[in-house]
């Protein structure tokens, strides 16, 4: 959902107004625009899934930070996790700083306050949650800031917060959106307690969000086609009857789970006006179908039709409407 183009302003109004909407969507703060005028330029999005609330900010060159006098101006406590799909952030906190590139997360507690950044051109992706729903100490949280880059957690929670961004106004209007948000939800909290904390504590939240990690670490690979129980099982460090076991307590069939995924990524991308020069064999290998056969026959198992059938189906209503 749009909240901001500063495009659509006069130069001279455009920082006070994302000043005030970066405050109104996140909590009070103060904001240093590296240029001004027909310079500036910046573009604000967010969607909510349950509990969590994601942003992006794109445009020029910026300063936000946010000190624990800002926090007692506000009414809620949060935590935020960031990172760049373009250009290279920096983050600082406590003595702490950190470069955020695309391939790296920061963890922002506003009652600790940070400061956030970037120069040129770039664009944040970030989400929030109010820290009483994440369910930590604020130590613990405060522990992890500065060792996120030493977690295992780290890739599953980047690729899916990337992954959502991809389909965001879909995703978010969407009935699962809420589910979306507490498995986001589960990944943080696995996030900050694989390097924020020791003991039965770290066991206990990696016992309750083990299925949310399998599951986003499948998400992840779902187009690779060696992708079997056997090598999840061993990216977990955990026995295959483990697995089994996590997956069955969740009411998950994980086979069953992995064919239905691969086949609504290829349903999707054979309806979508961007692939419609790849060949369906093509699409079916980039979802980690190795035999054509195969997937033909699974794709009409589920969806009554051949994938030609339902590729051609949808650019009829597209030529429809």
């Amino acid at each position: 959902m749009l909240v901001l183009d500063t495009a659509d302003l006069p130069a001279a109004e455009r920082a006070e107004a994302y000043h005030a909407a970066a405050a109104g969507e996140s909590g009070s703060c103060s904001v240093e625009q590296e240029t001004y005028g027909d310079q500036l330029w910046k573009r604000l999005e967010l969607w909510h899934f349950g509990p969590i609330t994601m942003f992006a900010t794109e445009g020029s060159g910026m300063r936000i930070w946010r000190t624990p006098r800002h926090a007692r101006s506000d009414s809620s406590n949060t935590v935020s996790v960031i990172t760049q799909s373009s250009g290279t952030g920096a983050f600082s906190w406590n003595g702490h700083q950190q470069h955020v590139a695309t391939g790296s997360l920061a963890l922002a507690h506003k009652t600790a306050g940070y400061e956030y950044g970037w120069s040129g051109s770039g664009l944040s992706l970030a989400f929030m949650v109010d820290a009483e729903r994440l369910g930590l100490p604020e130590h613990m949280v405060r522990t992890a800031i500065p060792l996120l880059s030493t977690s295992s957690i780290t890739p599953l929670l980047l690729s899916h917060l990337r992954a959502l961004h991809r389909d965001a106004d879909r995703l978010s209007a969407d009935e699962g959106a809420d589910a979306i948000g507490d498995a986001t939800l589960a990944l943080t909290r696995a996030l900050v307690a694989s390097v924020g904390t020791r003991g039965a504590t770290r066991r206990g939240i990696a016992e309750e969000t083990a299925l949310t990690r399998i599951l986003a670490h499948v998400r992840t690979h779902l187009a690779d086609p060696h992708l079997t129980p056997q090598r999840i099982a061993h990216a977990h460090a955990i026995s295959l009857r483990t697995l089994y076991r996590i997956c069955e307590e969740g009411g998950i069939s994980l086979e069953q789970w992995i064919i239905h995924r691969r086949l609504d990524g290829a349903r999707r991308d054979l309806a979508a006006p961007e692939h419609a020069h790849r060949a369906i064999d093509s699409i079916a290998r980039s979802w980690g179908f190795t035999h054509p056969a195969h997937f033909s026959r699974r794709f009409r198992a589920v969806y009554g039709m051949a994938p030609r059938e339902w590729r051609r189906s949808q650019a009829g209503r597209r030529t429809l409407s």
